[in-house]
């Protein structure tokens, strides 16, 4: 009589080869019983699992997961799920923090008008966090000068703890910050080693600075790097003649052999009716950089001549002029640009707003203050530059409205007038007052600099004049 003992074996009696498989799997069960007990015996006394082996168990592979390495670019983790903390359940294992083992990153691109503290709102960061970054040391607070258009890395852990901020300032620079373990953070200003490299152009005008210059092979920034320089001496509206030449020494940089961009213009000359102007980029011993003539007086004068970047004048400085909608003659004390709706309006030099908004047939205007003895007037605006209003500082050069034709206007174009002591002067040829010199403990520095540059600008205009007088 046979007794169910044996839970491997059946109630009914087998047939001979199966009772003999049974046997083989009954055997075959208590090794691997017996192998299993052995390998938890001897496990307990060898090393826990590294935490690079514990990291495998995460399967998620759409999410792009950098390992942690020294100064390398972050990957962005676009449209991520949600990747839950690793959950440890072997006592032996590492009770230590999985952070920094691996970095989950998120691109934020940075919107006009956004802050860093609305930044850290928007994507549930701690604000004690965001105050301990841009106080831990000197450059830390260039967090705080993020600029639209430029991208945000921000890190977590796989714990889902925020570990990195990294602002790519632009091609060859980041701010890193990287939180360590006793919650404080690590700034620093990680920077690729960036190759400079001189280059070249001259260029003869025959049609605009901007078209002559893209033909003379400058990118766009350089040439309005030039323009910026001159822009106290030559109305480009105006003041360009056919023949009129320029010359040009600026830098491009390289990583490794990778062209990244043009940086700045460090000479130029511009020959405007046969006469030469000159200007040199020198940066003292405080790190101030300005571009000065080659005696050393500043290129920068009080005001700039024009208030706007290549408009046409359509209508000049004149006491006799007849107004086109009025139809009857109305002095013009002042210069008026056309211009396409919008295109941007400058302060012509550093002061207080006094005026800010309509004014009869002006339309929207803006009134600007320059000390006890100078005043700029803007008019027929089509908007106002956002957070302007009476009483506002501007600085020379800073956007201030915008191009339209509100009042009495034809079409869209600027209206601007130029007083001294309330008197209107022609802004065309009126005595702008320089800036500051170079200063005195600099000067001898300066000349010994700049005459190797001055001394480029020969060889490239003696370069360009013999070309021009080889016949093709």
């Amino acid at each position: 009589m046979r007794y169910q003992n044996d839970l491997y074996q059946p109630t009914n009696p087998p047939q001979n080869e199966s009772s003999n498989t049974q046997k083989h799997l009954f055997i075959g069960i208590v090794c691997a019983t017996l192998l299993i007990a052995s390998y938890a015996f001897f496990s307990k006394k060898s090393e826990p699992l590294a935490p690079e082996t514990i990291a495998l168990t995460v399967p998620d592979i759409t999410t792009k997961i950098e390992q942690s390495g020294a100064n390398e670019a972050p990957i962005t983790a676009v449209d991520s799920p949600t990747v839950k903390p690793l959950t440890i359940t072997d006592a032996n294992a590492p009770t230590q923090s999985m952070q920094g083992l691996s970095t989950i990153w998120q691109e934020h691109k940075v919107k006009s008008g956004e802050s860093l503290s609305a930044i850290f709102s928007s994507n549930d960061l701690s604000k004690l966090d965001l105050h301990k970054i841009v106080h831990t040391n000197d450059i830390s607070s260039q967090f705080a000068t993020i600029q639209p258009g430029k991208s945000l890395m921000i890190g977590h852990d796989l714990t889902g703890e925020f570990s990195h901020l990294i602002y790519k300032k632009n091609a060859y620079a980041e701010l890193k910050a990287t939180k360590l373990e006793d919650g404080s953070f690590k700034v620093e200003l990680l920077e690729k080693e960036v190759d400079r490299r001189i280059n070249t152009a001259t260029g003869v005008i025959h049609i605009s600075l901007f078209i002559d210059g893209k033909n003379a092979g400058l990118p766009d920034n350089i040439i309005m790097q030039l323009a910026s320089i001159f822009a106290w001496d030559i109305d480009f509206a105006l003041n360009l003649h056919e023949g009129d030449r320029f010359s040009v020494i600026y830098e491009k940089l390289f990583i490794g052999n990778a062209f990244i961009g043009p940086r700045n213009i460090l000479a130029a000359e511009f020959i405007n009716r046969g006469k030469s102007i000159r200007a040199v980029r020198y940066q003292n011993a405080d790190g101030k950089t300005s571009y000065y003539s080659s005696s050393g007086n500043s290129m920068r004068k009080a005001f700039l001549r024009t208030p706007i970047d290549f408009a046409r004048i359509s209508s000049h400085f004149n006491h006799k002029r007849k107004h086109p909608i009025l139809n009857r003659i109305r002095a013009h004390k002042g210069v008026d640009y056309a211009a396409r709706t919008g295109t941007p309006i400058k302060s012509a030099g550093d002061g207080k707003i006094t005026y800010h908004g309509r004014k009869g047939g002006y339309g929207r205007v803006v009134i600007i203050q320059h000390g006890q003895k100078y005043s700029t007037l803007y008019a027929h605006m089509s908007k106002y530059r956002k957070g302007l209003h009476v009483g506002s500082r501007v600085k020379q050069g800073q956007v201030i409205g915008y191009v339209g034709k509100s009042g009495l206007a034809s079409g869209p174009h600027l209206h601007y007038e130029f007083r001294v002591n309330g008197v209107h002067r022609n802004p065309l040829t009126v005595t702008l007052p320089n800036a500051t010199p170079i200063q005195a403990k600099y000067k001898a520095d300066f000349l010994e600099k700049s005459r190797i540059l001055f001394d480029q600008l020969d060889q490239l205009n003696a370069t360009q004049v013999a070309t021009a007088a080889t016949p093709e």
